[in-house]
């Protein structure tokens, strides 16, 4: 049986990884939707929910594996360059560490929070350094919803980071969420497929300005 260490297990990392290589599109009806600036997302529809899972690949060039891995995890930081941050903390709860992300959402739609716990690993696969971080949402009685915050309850996000062989970084991300409420489908579509890769180039830029750079 597949270990589990900190929520996830060893297989999920792997999985991970083998994206950067490979990216696993068949089988299934993913669709290119963006290609620009070297960054490719791909979607998913649920006919059910009429939201897409995504999956992007792409190299950013003026960031190391390392340095992209420690400004995704620096919280502290990201309250600084994030300008959708409302609220965003660590806090141990039952013997683990979660995270609480509040986002905010322009008038009249109602702020979303999320719970979710991550991990971080740094593995050697035949010989290649990945960096891989692989976060889900999760529910724990410390953190209980708020007034007038509506709670996204699925969430999930891998991101799997080598080198380019350069300056820069090879990357794979899959995200999904369902952010709940009264958003039609289609407005929650827009905003992730334009924010998912706009998210990327933020997180270049923050990799230059990134005080704790080496």
């Amino acid at each position: 049986m597949d270990p589990v260490v900190g929520g996830f297990s060893e297989g999920q990392f792997l999985e991970a990884c083998a994206e950067l290589e490979r990216p696993v599109l068949a089988g299934a009806d993913w669709e290119l939707l963006v290609e620009s600036s070297g960054i490719s997302l791909y979607g998913l529809h649920d006919q059910e929910t009429g939201l897409y899972e995504y999956k992007v690949f792409g190299v950013l060039k003026n960031c190391s594996p390392a340095l992209l891995a420690d400004v995704y995890m620096d919280l502290a930081y990201r309250k600084q360059w994030d300008q959708y941050v409302q609220e965003l903390y660590e806090q141990e709860c039952d013997g683990q560490t979660v995270v609480y992300w509040e986002i905010k959402c322009p008038f009249p739609i109602s702020n979303r929070d999320y719970v979710f716990i991550r991990q971080r690993r740094e593995l050697d696969v035949a010989g290649r350094k990945i960096h891989v971080v692989l976060s889900r949402s999760t529910v724990v009685p410390q953190l209980g919803e708020r007034s007038g915050v509506v709670r996204v309850k699925k969430y999930k996000q891998n991101l799997a980071i080598e080198s380019d062989g350069k300056r820069g970084s090879k990357v794979f991300m899959y995200y999904f969420d369902n952010p709940g409420g009264q958003i039609p489908s289609w407005l929650i579509n827009w905003v992730a497929k334009t924010g998912v890769p706009n998210f990327l180039k933020d997180m270049e830029k923050a990799c230059q300005n990134y005080p704790k750079k080496t």
